[in-house]
């Protein structure tokens, strides 16, 4: 009988794809994550009681459970980044990083520790382990919570000996599952979000961490309209808590079009949207999933943020760069973001959005 070691979160996904190895006949064992420690502003860990809930479930479930704590490994190599990234003005994208340097990374290595020969997730998409001895991870059944984006920085080795049972399923199926063997996560609501802020005050907890520098609020033309609490706080589109109030006869609303690091300055647009849309973007830290690129140039399909549909774009490479044109001009690609390709079945791979271009 082969071992699966489950990455059991206290959520429905997780709780869901350890029942369904166990009934497709694996030896199955969940194993929780904690990876950060801190209380929330209400002073309850919020770790606790999605322990609890793995407890329960693997109880319920007939499985062995343990937990593991990567706080150090988290803060080493996912939060020391998404400090930095806010620092230098990007708006980074921890739950990427997360994937591939714990998920994939510390409790891969924990998971085969214990005898595992497969690892599985809660994940939303699929993987394919090609006779080549290539791994490509493909896109879920449910295109509405296909995770491939938040994946697309894992590597040939991690993906290996990967499972991702949730692949042909629907959320609702899902929680049904839940329901019907009386799984205490069936109707428990999905976590959103960054993991360690979860309900606190964005702004408050990032200043706890990084000193804040007020300044001038512009528009394009250079009419100063406000002032800024710290440039980290705003991401490019962003319609609330600018505090700057209409404009008297014009309909609209005000929204972040650009943040100058250097002068502190941060740019705002009233009404017309047209600021937001970009031609294209460079990219850096490319990744590439299942198979390189057959040539520097070729035309695939792109996601900027993971709520979006996929768009056409045309990549020429350079290195481990990309120059990615849009067919279309799309609004409010951001720094610091990722740019992930994909195929009509695949998640190709993505990089960092390093440029937008206007």
């Amino acid at each position: 009988m082969q071992t699966v070691v489950v990455g059991m979160s206290g959520g429905v996904d997780s709780s869901v794809a350890a029942l369904l190895l166990k009934q497709q006949g694996y030896n199955v064992i969940g194993l929780f994550m904690m990876n950060w420690e801190e209380e929330s502003e209400g002073g309850a860990c919020q770790s606790e009681s999605d322990w609890a809930d793995v407890r329960r479930v693997c109880s319920l479930i007939g499985i062995p459970y343990y937990s593991v704590n990567f706080a150090k490994q988290y803060r080493e190599r996912v939060f020391d980044y998404f400090l930095r990234e806010y620092a230098a003005g990007r708006t980074p994208n921890p739950d990427v990083l997360c994937n591939r340097e714990i998920k994939f990374g510390p409790f891969r290595e924990y998971a085969l520790s214990m005898g595992a020969d497969y690892i599985a997730t809660g994940h939303y998409c699929g993987i394919e382990h090609a006779e080549n001895g290539r791994h490509y991870l493909l896109k879920a059944k449910d295109g509405g919570k296909d995770q491939t984006y938040f994946l697309n920085q894992v590597t040939q080795p991690q993906l290996e000996r990967a499972l991702f049972p949730l692949a042909g399923m629907l959320k609702e199926e899902v929680r049904a599952v839940a329901e019907k063997y009386g799984l205490a996560t069936a109707k428990k609501k999905d976590s959103t979000g960054i993991c360690f802020i979860g309900e606190r005050n964005f702004r408050k907890f990032l200043s706890g961490y990084l000193p804040a520098r007020p300044g001038e609020i512009r528009t394009l033309s250079g009419e100063c309209v406000g002032e800024h609490a710290g440039l980290m706080y705003y991401t490019i589109g962003q319609r609330r808590g600018l505090d700057l109030g209409g404009k008297k006869g014009e309909d609209g609303r005000w929204f972040v079009v650009k943040k100058d690091l250097q002068n502190n300055i941060l740019y705002v647009s009233h009404g017309d949207e047209s600021p937001l849309f970009s031609a294209e973007c460079e990219v850096c830290g490319l990744n590439w999933i299942g198979d390189m690129p057959q040539s520097t140039q070729f035309s695939c399909r792109a996601k900027f943020r993971y709520r979006q549909s996929e768009q056409d774009v045309d990549v020429i490479l350079s290195g481990d760069r990309a120059r990615v044109i849009f067919k279309q001009k799309q609004r409010a690609v951001t720094e610091g973001q990722y740019a992930v390709f994909y195929d009509a079945t695949r998640c190709l791979g993505g990089g960092v959005i390093d440029k937008v271009i206007y």
